[in-house]
């Protein structure tokens, strides 16, 4: 294999969490990168990697007939096309993003972030999530929004752990007005996710589009622009993804607390630590936005480097 330019194939369900995670590795570790959707048939797509043998006909996806140096797969699904290669290509270096749910023995390496509370000999552990934001890139998106004083208010949505309802709804809204108020001379801009239910979407359409610039689904995503320029976010507790994105500017992260329906220690060890590095605070009716920094964190390269350490010293062994 040249190090310098592997084959790396990367494996997903296709959501945009785990491309995300996928691409930033993948991208750090080389520049010839074929991206893989996966899927597989009942009953594998239901049950945790392990309980059942892996064969080719279980994929819904046609596989590609060569093979390469590198797979970085992410999520349940895509455990079992990286396992499937594994055994036949023994010499493919296989990455998984996340607690496979499964022995890590199958794996090469396993990158899981501090929160999952997963480690072993080949775990490679991170602070929050990685991502495909780098420190250097500047968005060259353009959205006529003024970024001199811009504060990006970044809307998750329920998931099994959290509570997002109108209630909800209302008090980030609260929060938003008096911000404005308060500090008239900032930009907002609020940006909605694809779990953003419609209920709430349109509550934050007629509470907030006389003073905010709202995306709201449609049109172009400013998401990246507002990572790269943003002087401040706002961020809902339900998505470790968009506030470790977030911290690769190294800008103040406010965060608002949802209520958990199902108490997560997961969630409560990942806004922990965030806490605990000063990258981010708990929103509770701030009237002035506070400024502090912290080292911009890019948690992608900092592994690619340990991954192409330990590559090296594997080809150096078996010479």
């Amino acid at each position: 294999m040249n190090i310098n330019n592997p084959k790396i194939w990367t494996l997903t369900d296709g959501s945009q969490g785990m491309i995300s995670q996928t691409r930033g590795l993948a991208f750090e570790l080389g520049k010839n990168i074929s991206e893989i959707k996966t899927d597989v048939f009942f009953p594998w797509n239901k049950l945790q990697p392990g309980f059942l043998p892996v064969y080719k006909w279980i994929f819904k996806n046609k596989l590609p007939n060569s093979n390469p140096n590198i797979i970085i797969s992410c999520g349940r699904k895509s455990v079992y096309l990286s396992t499937y290669l594994k055994k036949k290509f023994p010499q493919v270096i296989n990455i998984h993003i996340q607690n496979p749910k499964m022995s890590s023995k199958y794996f090469n390496y396993i990158i899981a972030p501090n929160h999952d509370d997963f480690m072993g000999r080949n775990v490679i552990n991170s602070v929050g999530s990685i991502h495909n934001f780098k420190k250097e890139k500047i968005s060259n998106q353009n959205f006529n929004i003024n970024t001199k004083n811009l504060v990006s208010c970044i809307i998750g949505g329920e998931n099994n752990h959290y509570l997002f309802n109108l209630e909800e709804a209302y008090n980030i809204c609260k929060q938003i007005k008096l911000l404005k108020q308060e500090n008239k001379k900032i930009e907002l801009l609020i940006i909605t996710s694809r779990r953003t239910s419609k209920k709430i979407k349109d509550f934050l359409n007629n509470e907030l589009s006389s003073i905010a610039n709202l995306w709201l689904g449609n049109g172009k995503n400013p998401y990246e622009f507002a990572i790269y320029n943003s002087k401040h976010f706002i961020i809902t507790s339900d998505s470790t993804s968009m506030i470790s994105e977030a911290s690769i500017s190294g800008n103040p992260i406010y965060v608002y607390q949802l209520p958990f329906k199902r108490k997560s220690l997961r969630f409560e060890r990942f806004h922990d630590e965030f806490r605990k590095l000063n990258i981010t605070r708990d929103l509770e009716f701030t009237k002035q936005l506070e400024y502090w920094t912290y080292n911009k964190l890019d948690e992608s390269k900092r592994i690619a480097g340990i991954i192409k350490e330990r590559i090296i010293e594997g080809i150096n062994e078996s010479i």
